[in-house]
């Protein structure tokens, strides 16, 4: 079984900064990718971040520049280091993580979600 433990969140003001952490653990083989995605009240979940183990980045138009996405010398962490933020950042962040199993099987877990409130 894998799970996915995120922390990190809060509320902060606009222009403020926050550092979200995912962690992976259990049958885990390697980690192909992780990543953050988020979803705000009556919308769709969006990709925000997300980076390979071999460390290429991919970012949402609307974080660029704002956000960094990095993964922890272990592969199996991720962190989303997240500054100027704005109240249009507000939403629940999930952690996602496609990881190869023991058995050679290629599962994707979510975490739980963690809330950014973003204040004006």
């Amino acid at each position: 079984q894998v799970q996915l433990v995120e922390s990190g969140g809060g509320l902060v003001q606009a222009g403020g900064s926050l550092r979200l952490s995912c962690a992976a653990s259990g049958s885990i083989l390697s980690v192909y990718s992780m990543g953050w995605y988020r979803q705000a009240p009556g919308k769709q979940r969006e990709l925000v971040a997300a980076i390979t183990s071999g460390g290429n980045t991919n970012y949402a138009d609307s974080v660029k520049g704002r956000f960094t996405i990095s993964m922890g010398n272990a592969k199996n962490t991720v962190f989303l280091q997240m500054n100027s933020l704005k109240p249009e950042d507000t939403a629940l962040y999930y952690c996602n993580a496609p990881v190869r199993t023991p058995r050679m099987m290629r599962e994707t877990h979510w975490g739980q979600g963690t809330q950014v409130t973003v204040s004006s």
